[in-house]
């Protein structure tokens, strides 16, 4: 039974990194931008809903201004910290260090306004019930599996099926075609930005009402993230999901043989486990898709 259990909870937990590893990976994968700072769209988000639910508005409300916030924290990256990079042909080194330092600042800032301890969203959804004999679920299990199901199928219908999501694709290999169809590669990596945040809100909304949000979240989601990846093939969208999924399984897994404190540690031996007998990951795709 204590399988079954962190079996479920593994679940959970995976959603919440396919949808932040899938975000990253399509930023990644279009624009071939590492961009750091995707762990602090994250926490914005989750504070985000968390002040709205203080404010005692509506869930879907908070929702809302939660990928809202996100979005627009991408878009203004893109924006007025990448692009101007970029346009002097600034170094991997320059777009990391200017994208850790932003999050540095959000840091913080959410430290100062909303405190430096663990803050949690108090809801039903939350309250787990017994559903088998020593098996507990909360409904927020089911709704995050859900959530991250529905958006990676509208995002592969979008991907596959939009002219949009088609450029999206091209973008990192040829930017010239993209003009040749009167596309702006400036407007598509905007765009890349704008889905590929907006994917950490929901997750970041999930862990809001569970394990709860720090000022410093931002730094393990982004781990996560990059550890995903890696293993799920560098630019491979489903790649980085499905090694999300398999990471957070992985990882409650592993409290049954190993401390609390260790069980992070699995997400890493299996990244190195990849990269010294898989570099090229699960897929191991040139491109998000």
């Amino acid at each position: 039974m204590l399988f079954l259990q962190l079996l479920l909870n593994g679940l959970q937990t995976g959603a919440i990194y396919a949808l932040t590893a899938a975000g990253f990976a399509l930023i990644f994968g279009a624009t071939r931008i590492f961009h750091f700072a995707h762990g602090t769209a994250f926490t914005l988000a989750g504070y985000a809903y968390l002040f709205a639910w203080r404010a005692g508005w509506p869930g879907w409300v908070g929702a809302l201004i939660a990928v809202a916030v996100a979005t627009l924290f991408g878009m203004a990256m893109e924006r007025f910290v990448y692009r101007p990079i970029q346009r002097h042909e600034g170094s991997f080194f320059t777009v990391f260090v200017a994208a850790f330092g932003v999050g540095i600042v959000v840091q913080n800032l959410v430290g100062m306004f909303a405190g430096r301890g663990l803050a949690t969203v108090d809801t039903r959804l939350s309250f787990a019930t017994e559903v088998m004999p020593e098996i507990f679920v909360a409904p927020i299990l089911w709704i995050a599996i859900a959530t991250a199901a529905v958006l990676f199928a509208a995002l592969t219908v979008f991907l596959t099926r939009t002219h949009a999501g088609v450029a999206l694709r091209a973008l990192a290999q040829n930017p010239d075609l993209i003009r040749t169809y009167g596309l702006s590669a400036n407007g598509i990596s905007v765009l890349a930005f704008a889905i590929g945040s907006a994917l950490a809100a929901p997750a970041a909304i999930v862990t809001a009402m569970t394990s709860g949000l720090n000022e410093a979240i931002g730094h393990h989601v982004m781990l996560i993230s990059i550890a995903a990846t890696i293993v799920g093939g560098i630019g491979s969208l489903r790649g980085a999901a499905l090694a999300g999924l398999m990471l957070g399984v992985a990882e409650s897994l592993a409290l049954q043989f190993v401390d609390t404190q260790w069980a992070e540690a699995v997400s890493f031996l299996a990244l190195f486990a990849f990269i010294l007998f898989r570099p090229s990951g699960i897929f191991g795709v040139a491109m998000a898709r």
